[in-house]
């Protein structure tokens, strides 16, 4: 398996993300929505930082489940009930996802929404791996 993550000269600089990756393996893995759920069901965390770790960890166990690692992540959407929050705590966002994830970071993008399933929860990321079953 082979991620290529792209990023030309000619683009604003790619900081916690990459402007494209290039993927070739065997095995696609479609990661489900993941919000700060915990084992009950029940959204934790009252800050965003707090539910941004919550979701990430359970994109990631949701991930590790098909066999794969942070680094097979080719493409991240996280979805934001407020935008602004999310720009303020970018910084911490980021020193969350590099200790969760690495630096190998997927295509991502973040999209602001009027709310999401579960009415408490500020956040929720999903995602594409690609996998080499080899």
């Amino acid at each position: 398996m082979s991620l290529q993550r792209i990023n030309p000269a000619g683009l604003s600089p790619a900081t916690g993300f990459s402007h494209a990756v290039a993927a070739s393996g065997t095995r696609l893995v479609f990661l489900a929505g993941q919000t700060a759920l915990d084992t009950e069901g029940k959204v934790v965390g009252e800050t965003l930082p707090e539910q941004f770790e919550r979701a990430l960890g359970n994109l990631l166990a949701a991930l590790a489940a098909a066999g794969g690692t942070p680094a097979d992540l080719a493409r991240v959407t996280v979805y934001a009930v407020d935008v602004e929050a999310y720009r303020v705590h970018a910084p911490e966002l980021g020193r969350i996802w590099r200790r969760l994830a690495g630096r190998d970071y997927p295509a991502m993008a973040v999209i602001g929404v009027v709310r999401l399933w579960d009415e408490p929860a500020l956040v929720e990321l999903d995602g594409i791996a690609v996998l080499d079953t080899a």
